[in-house]
């Protein structure tokens, strides 16, 4: 039986970042998200967006519920949009690249980056993640990762029961350089195809303080990896508007799903 759920519609924020500056960022980007006029239900920041990629974990880091955390909450009851993307957190003596994910009535659920990016040295910066949560908005079932996660698929995999799959939308927040680009543009429709999923990536762009350069590249696949919204190399953001009914319809006729390896994670 075909979901009656109604179409989700999320807004690609792709931006510059003034490193290490919060209070520049949050200001420069509330500008920006009160330019949608209320016009979407999930609004996607890119990685660090606070901050840059930045590894001054000591430096920048915030517990839960200050500054960063509260502009979001502050920002998705405003707007009435969930509002995600990732900060610095300091918890438990650690340090996070925590994905945020603020509803407009003030809850928030979270995801802990898994993949640290160890060429950047991230991971003696910060602490893995070893739980990887499915979030709800609208009855859409939604999967978040980070940057790094893209190359490894299997973290990424959809999972189906009795024919019900696992999440609808992966998506990815990112600080994906330039130099790697090619990289990017191939790994989110493939995440798409493989897991029959929508799945967008949120990069940044400008030169950060570490005088590394990002091109964006911010796009939305649908399941067959048809790119529905590509974000170029501009400071922009786009909203794209996700069919549910043609998810499902795709799923039905073509249940790649049921001829999937099943395995299990050990760590």
């Amino acid at each position: 039986m075909m979901a009656q759920n109604p179409d989700l519609r999320v807004a690609l924020v792709q931006t510059d970042l003034h490193w290490q500056d919060k209070t520049a960022n949050l200001a420069m980007l509330e500008e920006k998200i009160w330019a949608l006029k209320n016009s979407c239900d999930l609004i996607v920041l890119p990685e660090m967006f606070a901050t840059g990629f930045s590894m001054e974990s000591a430096l920048l880091a915030e517990p839960m519920n200050l500054q960063v955390h509260k502009w979001m909450k502050q920002l998705a009851a405003q707007t009435g949009s969930v509002i995600t993307g990732t900060v610095i957190i300091s918890e438990g003596g650690n340090y996070y690249n925590r994905l945020l994910w603020v509803e407009p009535v003030g809850t928030t659920q979270h995801y802990d980056k898994r993949h640290l990016f160890r060429m950047a040295n991230e991971d003696a910066s910060f602490a893995s993640g070893t739980e990887l949560p499915i979030f709800s908005l609208k009855g859409w079932k939604i999967c978040p990762q980070i940057c790094y996660d893209l190359r490894f698929p299997v973290w990424a995999r959809n999972h189906w029961n009795s024919g019900n799959a696992a999440y609808d939308l992966l998506f990815y927040v990112a600080s994906w350089p330039a130099a790697r680009i090619s990289a990017w543009d191939t790994l989110l429709p493939a995440r798409a195809i493989e897991n029959l999923s929508y799945c967008l990536g949120v990069n940044r762009v400008g030169i950060d303080g570490n005088q590394i350069a990002y091109t964006g590249h911010s796009a939305a696949y649908d399941f067959k990896g048809e790119r529905l919204v590509d974000l170029g190399e501009k400071d922009q953001i786009q909203v794209v508007s996700l069919s549910r009914s043609s998810l499902e319809e795709y799923r039905s006729k073509f249940p790649a799903w049921k001829d999937a390896d099943n395995f299990t994670l050990l760590e």
